[in-house]
């Protein structure tokens, strides 16, 4: 079992960054992919960005390339994203999540992230 919590969250100008860190639980969290998801109001959950358990591969929905960067510290149980020219679009929960077996098996309970123009 993996827990995870989001922190990180808040408000920020457009333009601005903002560095969300989600903490895991358990002894394995080395052995997982990690991604962010994040939901808009009255919108899908979406894709953001994944990292591979061994931090040799990342991936990136094409509204962050560029600008949102997903690292990990597997000594510190710990997932980031930094996110930087931050948009209005931007604006949703963010989730991160834990994949042991291509499916995303854990989730966090969520971070507000709020951008104003």
């Amino acid at each position: 079992q993996v827990q995870l919590v989001e922190s990180g969250g808040g408000s920020v100008q457009a333009g601005g960054s903002l560095r969300l860190s989600c903490a895991a639980s358990g002894r394995t969290f080395g052995t997982y992919a990690m991604g962010w998801f994040r939901q808009a109001p009255g919108k899908e959950r979406e894709f953001v960005a994944r990292i591979t358990w061994n931090i040799v591969n990342t991936y990136y929905a094409d509204s962050v390339k560029g600008r949102f960067t997903i690292s990990r510290d597997n000594a510190k149980n710990t997932v980031y994203l930094q996110m930087s020219s931050l948009k209005p679009e931007d604006t949703a929960v963010y989730y991160c999540a834990a994949s042991y077996d291509g499916n995303y098996n854990y989730w966090g309970q969520g971070t507000q992230v709020t951008v104003s123009s």
